[in-house]
Formats: structure tokens, C-alpha cells, sequence
């Protein structure tokens, strides 16, 4: 994106950082004009405020750790602080290799030409910006799921013991007499929702109620048979993906239509359309759905490895099982790729058997049967 006629692109130094101006720390201003254009540059590939801002924060981090400017920084930084964060705390292999992307997708910016930082630098203090990650210092990218091998989709048991917690919160709150039954309510038809479609917690928390249309192939789920997922994962740079998600467990239908018509008219909520209000008027959080499911998993006694996510494998895996066809179920998650759909699955034991069973019968049928005496 083109900047101001002769101060250079969105982003350079010259645009950020005014030589005519005299700094009284000249190292902090320069630092400071650096996260500043690279947000800019960032901003310009339309990339979420978001991620702008966790990147330019990780950034921050790298420098607290190091404690020297960015035309200090050497390979071994990079090393160093790997090993301490490895020390610091669990961290997934994919988080580590985030962090130190983004440090390396700082130092492209620094070093390329079009943005002038090398010169800057150089008049100012005798050195500039050098790519301080390499191949031989940083984590390579080699497998297609880099997510913790302990995830794992709920079993039926397990999913059935969840939901009839959450239901049993409605029923004591109501037992008790206390006005908090409309949120266990809510909470409950949230988590069988998430299921039912197979969604992502924010695809879940932005829903509305307009969103969920009829399917005139299955006018048997009257006005419950689409739900239109608005706020899908984005791709880098691009607006949330759109997708259709059609019903598939007619249960569903009853909870959505108790829920909608009967608890939600409850928080007052006008014409407001958000399909999980809360208290105060605004909607459910992702962080507020991370909160009550740890409650009800730790009341339960579940493996901790369970998250709100499972709930999404899990949708995937029980239609598998359930032997719909992988291409629609791929389609209904919204994945690009059938591999990575693969990646959610977790077919059970007794699944994986009758598979077995039914592949290996004709053989073993075949093979059982008498031979024709020879004349």
C-alpha cells in the first residue's frame, strides 16, 4: 500500500520515524517506530486487530527476554529463549513454533529494503537488523496435526453423562428457586448445540436466531434444518468463512426450539438477535464457555484432557461411526481438506470391530462353506 508521497510505504521507517525530530531515548523511539510499522504493514494485508496485536506482543516478550533492540538480536537469542520457555511451563509444539515465526516474519520486515530499516538503523547507531531465525534454530513444520496427542473426541458415555449434568443444573436451580436456571439452561442447550453442529466456540457464541433456516429435504425439522455459520475460521488476511451446516440429530430441533422459544424471551432481549444473551444484555463469551465447561468436567470427574473442542471431534467421529459419508461430513465442519477431518476422528474400539467384522464376513462365509465332493 502506497504511503505518503516521499516518505515510502505504509510501514517504512521514513513514515513512522521522523528524522527531524530529536528523541531523548533515541533507541526506545526507534524500537517503538519499528512495532508501529509493522503493525501498519500488517494492518495493510488486512490481517484481525487481533492477531496484529498478539504478534506485536510476542514480539515485546522476545525483546523483555533478550533486553536488547532488535539490531542487537543474534541467532543465540532465539535459542536461549526457546529453552526458557520450554522451562517456563508446558507449551504445545505448535505454540513454540508460532512464537518463533512471528519473531522471523519481524525480522523479514526489518531487513527488507522497501522499508529502509537497515539504513535507518545504520546512521543512527552503526548497526542494523539481521534474520536472526533459521533452518538450524527453530522448529520445523513436518507434520499435518500438531495438536496435543492426548485430545481425544468424548465417548457416547461420556458425552451422555455431560449433558445429563448440565440438565441437572437446570432442574436444582429451579429445585432452589434460584434465578440462575435460565443460564443453566442456556448453558446446556449451548454445549448439545456445539455438538449437534459440529461447531467452534466462536462459531457457536456469535450465533443468532435468524441463522437457522428450513431444508425442504428435511421439512421434518421445520425451522431448525440449517444453521448458517457466519464466523467460521478465517484463512490469513481473509473475512470469516460462511458455511450451512444441515441437521443431522433430529434432538436437536427440540432443544434449539425449547430454548428459543420458551428461555430465551426470558433475558428481555428485544430485537436483539443474539442467540445466547446474557444477564447483561451482550452474549456469551468463548472465554465464559471455557470457564463452565471445565466446572462441569471437573465436577463429573472427566480426564482433563477434555475441552469444548471435543465436543466438535466428537460430532465428527459419532458420524462417522454412524456411517454418513466422510465428503458431507468434511463439508459440514467446514474443513478444506478431507485429511484434516480425518485428524478429529477417534472411532471406537466397537466401531472399528463391526467394520472388521463386516469386511472379513463374506471371506470367512466363503471360506466355511463345504466342497463339492469330486466325481
Amino acid at each position: 500500500m502506497a504511503g505518503h508521497s516521499g516518505r515510502g510505504p505504509d510501514g517504512s521507517a521514513r513514515s513512522v520515524l521522523s528524522s527531524s525530530v530529536v528523541h531523548l531515548h533515541p533507541e526506545e523511539a526507534a524500537f517503538e517506530a519499528m512495532l508501529r510499522g509493522w503493525a501498519a504493514q500488517q494492518a495493510a494485508r488486512l490481517l484481525a486487530v487481533g492477531t496484529v496485536e498478539s504478534r506485536v506482543a510476542t514480539v515485546r516478550r522476545f525483546a523483555a527476554f533478550t533486553g536488547e533492540y532488535p539490531w542487537r538480536w543474534q541467532p543465540a537469542d532465539v535459542e536461549e529463549w526457546t529453552v526458557s520457555l520450554r522451562r517456563g511451563g508446558a507449551r504445545a509444539h505448535s505454540t513454540l513454533r508460532n512464537y518463533q515465526n512471528t519473531i522471523a516474519m519481524f525480522c523479514d520486515y526489518l531487513v527488507d529494503p522497501r522499508y529502509e530499516w537497515a539504513k535507518e538503523c545504520l546512521e543512527r547507531f552503526g548497526t542494523h537488523p539481521v534474520q536472526i531465525c533459521h533452518e538450524w534454530n527453530t522448529a520445523s513444520h513436518l507434520a499435518d496435526h500438531e495438536g496435543r496427542p492426548t485430545v481425544r473426541p468424548f465417548t457416547r458415555e461420556e458425552l451422555q453423562v455431560f449433558f445429563d449434568h448440565a440438565d441437572a443444573q437446570v432442574d436444582r436451580a429451579q429445585r432452589l428457586g434460584r434465578k440462575g436456571w435460565t443460564a443453566a439452561f442456556r448453558d446446556a442447550a449451548l454445549f448439545k448445540t456445539i455438538y449437534a453442529f459440529g461447531l467452534r466456540r466462536r462459531e457457536a457464541v456469535m450465533l443468532d436466531v435468524t441463522d437457522f433456516h428450513t431444508n425442504s429435504a428435511a421439512a421434518q425439522f421445520g425451522a431448525y434444518g440449517i444453521c448458517s455459520v457466519r464466523y467460521g475460521k478465517a484463512m490469513k488476511g481473509s473475512p470469516p468463512r460462511r458455511r450451512s451446516v444441515l441437521t443431522v440429530m433430529g434432538w436437536s430441533v427440540d432443544v434449539l426450539a425449547e430454548y428459543v422459544e420458551e428461555v430465551r424471551p426470558l433475558y428481555g432481549v428485544g430485537q436483539r438477535p443474539m442467540l445466547w444473551p446474557t444477564e447483561r444484555g451482550g452474549r456469551v463469551s468463548t472465554d465464559y464457555v471455557n470457564v463452565r465447561f471445565r466446572e462441569y468436567r471437573d465436577a463429573l470427574g472427566l480426564p482433563t484432557e477434555l475441552h469444548p473442542h471435543c465436543l466438535r471431534h466428537s460430532y465428527v467421529t459419532h458420524l462417522i461411526e454412524d456411517g454418513f459419508d466422510p465428503f458431507f461430513v468434511q463439508q459440514q465442519v467446514g474443513h478444506a481438506w478431507g485429511a484434516t477431518t480425518a485428524m478429529y476422528t477417534g472411532v471406537s474400539s466397537d466401531y472399528k470391530n463391526r467394520a472388521l467384522a463386516a469386511a472379513l464376513g463374506p471371506a470367512f462365509a466363503q471360506s466355511s462353506e463345504p466342497e463339492a465332493e469330486s466325481g
